[in-house]
């Protein structure tokens, strides 16, 4: 390493973000930047631990402390050279990662990693200014073609390693653009998706073919035709005409709370919110009527990134108040005994959404919605406690402890359960888990001998990166198997 002590003559610094009074008036990236000698000081922490547990940490198999040295030294070329050997799309983990890698980072022990989501941000964006990031399209092509069903990050993933081994790869999307959850889930402030179009025209420029506003459908029962402008493609045609056909379609069934009153008008699901708000920011909200959050009291049910994201937009959008519940109890400020590094820490996450207003209550379930001329404006809850029986955490309210909470919006981000049942999983007569997920044999093949599934669609909702993971090495399954 450049300076095995500089972990002890620097401290953790982060970039930190753009003042709560300027980014709640727009919908641009809320995190600051260092200086580039600021990043590469930040670099100098990564310290020579031996075993890089960072590396163990990361689906993609980062190796971080390469990458880093190169960085502290500024040679940004190599280190970007290293980064892109083992992650195809920086740009999008350097944003929205929440950084397993810096969970098990030697130094997390003390609670002051070295900041790796931020350094290979800051990497990726100096290797766009200095002109690395180039088209790499492959010398030759193997005769060989492979349909990529989805263009969420698994997709994008497998499509940019196949694409590269030589192989023709079109995406189908049935949305008008590629991203997926990227693109129509996380919010602008997080993810700007200008980062997306610059990729997506990098991989074109590469020769990957994309095919927008295509889903893939059975004719042989009405569904050969165009409907709402997405065109209907044969999934027997489909596979009749590539050599294997790759299903990232992800895992968007909503996780649903039916309770009395969930028929009021006001209640929505997490992902449909932000997208139609994504969609209105882009220009395609025909067909899509947002939510607004203006003048609302605005109630998120669920604690995760999503509920996050909802409260974020519903700031934006002018919200009278935004309470956000969690059933399960508050996380600890710091690891606990059964905690351990260099485990993902179960401990409490404040997102800078929280920061820009926000009440949040733990141990809280919802036990009806309430509402006037068939509209939400009231949500009866109850307090929760939690015991261990039979090993498992069993929930109990507490006696006496109901009351009210005033909603106008009610956004429910309590998380995915399953790929959406029919459309493609009908079309090709594929066979789903007990989970709901597409069952796949040995690796990624499914009941179709002639279609793979990655990504959440096989795995169920997870993180982008572990998407992007799963896509990286589907491809590589694909490759051997072709």
């Amino acid at each position: 390493m450049g300076d095995p002590r500089g972990f002890l003559k620097v401290r953790r610094k982060v970039s930190g973000y753009r003042p709560v009074e300027e980014r709640l008036n727009d919908y641009s990236e809320v995190e600051a930047r260092l200086t580039d000698a600021e990043r590469q000081e930040q670099a100098s922490r990564c310290m020579d631990c031996g075993v890089p547990f960072c590396h163990w940490a990361c689906p993609l198999g980062n190796v971080m402390p390469e990458w880093q040295d190169r960085l502290y030294r500024g040679d940004w070329t190599e280190a970007w050279a290293i980064l892109q050997d083992t992650n195809p799309f920086p740009e999008f983990t350097g944003r929205v990662c929440p950084a397993l890698c810096e969970a098990a980072c030697v130094l997390g022990v003390n609670d002051e990693p070295v900041t790796i989501r931020q350094n290979e941000l800051a990497l990726i964006e100096k290797a766009f200014q200095r002109g690395l990031v180039l088209p790499r399209p492959p010398r030759k092509r193997n005769g060989k073609k492979v349909a990529v069903v989805g263009a969420g990050p698994a997709g994008l993933s497998a499509a940019f390693y196949l694409n590269r081994a030589g192989f023709t790869v079109t995406v189908y999307e049935a949305d008008r653009k590629a991203g997926g959850y990227l693109r129509y889930g996380i919010p602008n402030f997080k993810l700007d998706k200008s980062f997306i179009d610059r990729r997506v025209d990098l991989m074109a420029r590469e020769g990957v073919v994309f095919q927008m506003g295509a889903r893939i459908g059975d004719a042989r029962y009405g569904f050969g035709t165009a409907a709402n402008g997405i065109r209907i493609i044969d999934g027997a045609a489909l596979t009749a005409e590539y050599d294997l056909a790759l299903l990232t379609i992800g895992a968007r069934e909503p996780r649903e709370l039916n309770v009395p009153g969930r028929e009021l008008k006001g209640i929505v699901q997490a992902l449909d919110y932000l997208s139609a708000q994504n969609r209105n920011l882009a220009g395609e909200a025909d067909g899509y009527t947002p939510d607004n959050a203006y003048g609302k009291h605005v109630l998120v049910i669920g604690g995760g990134d999503t509920g996050a994201d909802c409260v974020g937009t519903a700031n934006r959008q002018g919200a009278a108040k935004v309470t956000q519940i969690e059933v399960m109890p508050k996380p600890a400020l710091h690891r606990g005994a059964d905690d351990p590094w260099p485990l993902w820490p179960k401990v409490l996450k404040t997102s800078s959404s929280h920061d820009e207003g926000c009440e949040r209550l733990w141990s809280v379930n919802t036990k009806a919605f309430e509402g006037e001329n068939g509209a939400v404006g009231n949500v009866k809850a109850v307090s929760v406690a939690w015991k261990t029986e039979n090993g498992r955490p069993v929930m109990h309210e507490v006696p006496g402890s109901g009351f009210d909470i005033r909603a106008d919006l009610v956004l429910l981000a309590m998380g995915f359960v399953h790929v959406v049942q029919g459309g493609v999983v009908a079309a090709l007569n594929l066979e789903t888990d007990e989970r709901g997920n597409i069952r796949t044999q040995g690796s990624f093949h499914t009941s179709n001998p002639k279609v793979w599934a990655a990504g959440d669609a096989r795995n169920g909702a997870s993180l982008v990166v572990r998407a992007m993971a799963d896509g990286k090495a589907a491809a590589c399954a694909m490759c051997a198997a072709l």
